[in-house]
């Protein structure tokens, strides 16, 4: 299981992007990885790979939350 291997290093790395192109990396490597363990998810249906989605999923919804920035006030 070489991809579980993969999701969790990306889950354990430090998660400091100095620059819009590396959070950009980021989020795009955590929606494949999201997607790819999907597919295993489908075939085998183990409680373990959903919970590693779900952890990424919101991984990634952290990054995208930054890439988006602070709501402009009128």
């Amino acid at each position: 299981m070489d991809l579980i291997n993969k999701a969790l290093e990306f889950e354990t790395r430090k998660m400091r992007f100095p620059t819009t192109s590396d959070r950009i990396m980021a989020a795009r490597e955590a929606k494949s990885l999201i997607l790819s363990l999907n597919e295993v998810y489908k075939k085998n249906k183990d409680d373990k790979i959903m919970d590693i989605m779900k952890r990424l999923t919101l991984i990634k919804q952290r990054i995208e939350k930054r890439l988006k920035g602070k709501p402009l006030t009128a």
